[in-house]
Formats: structure tokens, C-alpha cells, sequence
């Protein structure tokens, strides 16, 4: 959704993308105007409220920059797609959007599809459900329709329905040497694919798939300007990996991968409440309270959720020590949707821990990765 501010005659002009509850800016800009009346505008929309000749011009600008990064073009390199994709246990990341990584397989054609996907026969609603947790996430095929419908995302904001692709994927900081080969057959097992999505055909070229560690992808491009030593943390939906850096080069033997992430604090939550009222509570409400440190609900029960979630963070910190964290000598810096919960649910020196807030922030490291190392190569 992107909202626009009117604001001392001039329009103040604001695009945001929500996903996973939190608002990230894209782009802004300033039109001179006299008076105008709030608009939205909705992404697949041409139409905003409001009659003035400088709404009338804000699809156009809203549909070219807020779908890409910051105005630049998707990455190339001979005339092939790098397109970075964070398969998280949540939710589906590329450089430009967010969607829940929930997938439900049909035989025939479902009643709703607005967001279906069709391949190989089946019919797939991309973002129904909740897709459990897996460590490994080649044992079926959701991972590779999902992957098809980031990239249909993707090509859509370029007005491309055919390419070339590079992905540039990620898989945890542990896990990576183990399960790198494996998942980039995985990815690669159709060097041609055709599928349609949202009733738009698509016709992909894959030529090549880049894996990558997590949590590193996400600082990767500021990196090398980290002085001292530095802890990544990365809270995901699944897991938490965490990684030293030292004046900006990462510590290969400190490294540290486990199943802690923000799904298993919903599961505690989930439990609490139904030992403590005998009542069962929405996970929507629960992530609402998890993202945001608050919900229109009873106090009452608003303060077991807190409760939870205030345990949930410092038992966090309590393995992060355990892993040789000093808050005294070292700065953290948090990436992933857990960063919500610390900054809701812990106190901590805004001097010692530093948020990388952009949930697309791994998506986008991985393509940063897949480019440098792809013109490295071609200068042989």
C-alpha cells in the first residue's frame, strides 16, 4: 500500500511495501501542490482517489520505482536475470517483494485465483497456508513452485514474461557446504521451464543457480566498512544463524546455526495462552503483537503474549552469549524478522546493536554476491 502526505502545499509523496507487518520506504518525492485529498494506491491498481493532475500522475511513477530498487534496473550480465531469492521458512523474499511461504496443491482449478500458479498440470494458491518447518527443503516440490511464482514477481516489475536467470539463493550459515549441492540440483532440474501465474504465461531459461550462506548475504554489501568485532545475528521464521566478523571478514570456525526462530516463538505463545485462559488465540494476532509490541485485544491478554515474547528474546541473548557474546566489546547487528523482537522486547544500547531492517535485505546481499563473483569470473 503506498500513502500520500499533503503537507505545507506540498505533496509529500511516500511509497511503502508492507510485508510481514513491517513498512519499508522505498522511494520519495516532493510535487508542489495546492490541495489534495489522500490517495492509495494498491499494487496492480492504475487508479487513485483523488482528481488532481498530480495523482493522475502517480501510478505511472508508483508502478515504475516502488516495484524496483530505488529506480535501478534489475542485474544483467550478458543478457541474463540475477535474481536473488530469500526462501525463508516465513516468508518468500526477492530484491522487491514479500509473500508468505504457504503453498496448497489442487488437481483441478480452485474457486479462488487471484493467486494461483499452474505447472506441470497441477494448480497451486501461492502464500495459502503455513508451510511447516523443513531443514531440508527439497523433499517435495513447494520450494521449487514457490521459487517459479519469486521470479514471475520479479520479471513482472521489468514487463518480461520471457528471461534468462541466474538465481541466487541462500541456505543457512551451517547447513550451506552440506546441502549446497543438493539444493542447486534442485533448482536447476528444468534448465527450461513454462508455467503460468496470475493468468500471465511465463517461459524461463535457467541457466544457473549461486547459493549462498544467510546472514552474511544481508551485510555483505557494507561489510568490508565493519571495524572491530561484530556478531550477525540473523532471527528468521526457523532459524537463527549467527556469525562473527572481524574488521569485516567473517570468522569461518564462528559460526553457529539452530532451529530458534520466530515460529518457535508463536508456538510458545500459542501454548501459554491455551494453559493459562483455555482459550485459543489467531497466530494473526499473535504476529501482530510480535511485529508491533501491541494489538487492539484484552489487556489481560495482551500481557501473556508480552510475557512470552520478553522470555522468547532473552533466552536469544542468553545463547548468544553462550556463543562468545560480549555487548561490552562487541556490536550486533540484527537481520531477519526477529529484529522486531528485540526491538519490542529487550533493552538494549542503540551504540551495541544496530538493525539491518530491510526484510529484503538477504535476497538482495545474494544477487550483490552473484553479480561480483560473476564478473569476476569473466575477467578470468
Amino acid at each position: 500500500m503506498f500513502y500520500i502526505i499533503v503537507a505545507e502545499k506540498r505533496l509529500i509523496f511516500k511509497a511503502f511495501s508492507r510485508c510481514c507487518g513491517q513498512h519499508f520506504c522505498c522511494v520519495a518525492i516532493n510535487i508542489p501542490f495546492s490541495a489534495v485529498s489522500p490517495i492509495q494506491y494498491t499494487e496492480g491498481s492504475h487508479r487513485a482517489a483523488g482528481s488532481s493532475p498530480a495523482a493522475s500522475l502517480l501510478p505511472e511513477i508508483l508502478l515504475k520505482c516502488a516495484m524496483r530498487r530505488k529506480g535501478l534496473m534489475m542485474k544483467t550480465i550478458h543478457n541474463t536475470k540475477i535474481i536473488g531469492i530469500d526462501h525463508g521458512y516465513g516468508n518468500m523474499k526477492t530484491a522487491n517483494c514479500c509473500f508468505p511461504t504457504g503453498i496448497t496443491a489442487y488437481g483441478h482449478e480452485p474457486l479462488f485465483t487471484a493467486d494461483m500458479l499452474v505447472y506441470n498440470g497441477r494448480y497451486y494458491l501461492i502464500g495459502e497456508g503455513h508451510k511447516e518447518f523443513a531443514p531440508d527443503k527439497i523433499k517435495d516440490e513447494d520450494y521449487y513452485v514457490l521459487t517459479l511464482a519469486a521470479i514471475a514477481k520479479e520479471l513482472k516489475a521489468e514487463n518480461l514474461t520471457e528471461a534468462h536467470i541466474v538465481i541466487a539463493a541462500g541456505l543457512p550459515l551451517t547447513w550451506t557446504s552440506g546441502q549446497k549441492a543438493d539444493f542447486k540440483e534442485y533448482l536447476m532440474k528444468n534448465a527450461e521451464v513454462e508455467f503460468s501465474y496470475k493468468k500471465a504465461d511465463y517461459h524461463l531459461y535457467i541457466d544457473d543457480v549461486r547459493i549462498y550462506p544467510q546472514g552474511y548475504a544481508a551485510i555483505a554489501g557494507f561489510a568490508t566498512t565493519l571495524k572491530g568485532v561484530n556478531l550477525i545475528a540473523d532471527i528468521g521464521n526457523g532459524t537463527m544463524n549467527t556469525l562473527y566478523m572481524i574488521n569485516g571478514k567473517p570468522q569461518q570456525g564462528k559460526m553457529f546455526t539452530e532451529k530458534f526462530g520466530t515460529y518457535q516463538c508463536t508456538l510458545a505463545v500459542r501454548e501459554a495462552f491455551m494453559q493459562r485462559t483455555q482459550r485459543e488465540i489467531n497466530d494473526a494476532i499473535i504476529d501482530e503483537v510480535l511485529i508491533t509490541g501491541t494489538a487492539n485485544i484484552a489487556p489481560a491478554d495482551l500481557k501473556i503474549i508480552k510475557s512470552v515474547a520478553a522470555e522468547y528474546v532473552r533466552d536469544i541473548f542468553r545463547r548468544l552469549r553462550e556463543h562468545g557474546y560480549d555487548e561490552n566489546t562487541m556490536t550486533l547487528y540484527v537481520t531477519g524478522g526477529g529484529g522486531c523482537l528485540v526491538k519490542n522486547f529487550y533493552k538494549f544500547s542503540a551504540d551495541r546493536v544496530k538493525f539491518v531492517e530491510d526484510i529484503c535485505a538477504a535476497a538482495k546481499g545474494y544477487e550483490y554476491l552473484a553479480e561480483a563473483q560473476m564478473k569476476a569470473e569473466a575477467k578470468g
